[in-house]
């Protein structure tokens, strides 16, 4: 199971950008799921990097396993869980 969060509707919106993002992540935990993919889209570059400091926060950190950036597609990020 992979799920998918598309942010290239609420790419201004930064109230909203922290909701999806802290919505995912909770479902990600409840569903027990491996992979979050996380679009940001390709742009200048500073809705990737919102994304990449709200994931960096320690208390959501904790949560996830690893954060790998896409080497074939600049505007795409996976956060990968490891569950026990």
């Amino acid at each position: 199971m992979k799920l998918k969060l598309d942010l290239h509707d609420i790419y201004n919106k930064g109230q909203s950008i922290d909701r999806a993002l802290q919505g995912i992540i909770d479902e990600a935990v409840a569903k027990r799921a491996p992979l979050i993919e996380i679009i940001p889209g390709k742009g200048s570059g500073q809705l990737k990097k919102r994304v990449i400091r709200f994931l960096e926060q320690k208390e959501i950190k904790a949560l996830y396993h690893r954060l790998e950036k896409d080497s074939k597609n600049f505007g795409r990020l996976f956060v990968h869980f490891r569950w026990k």
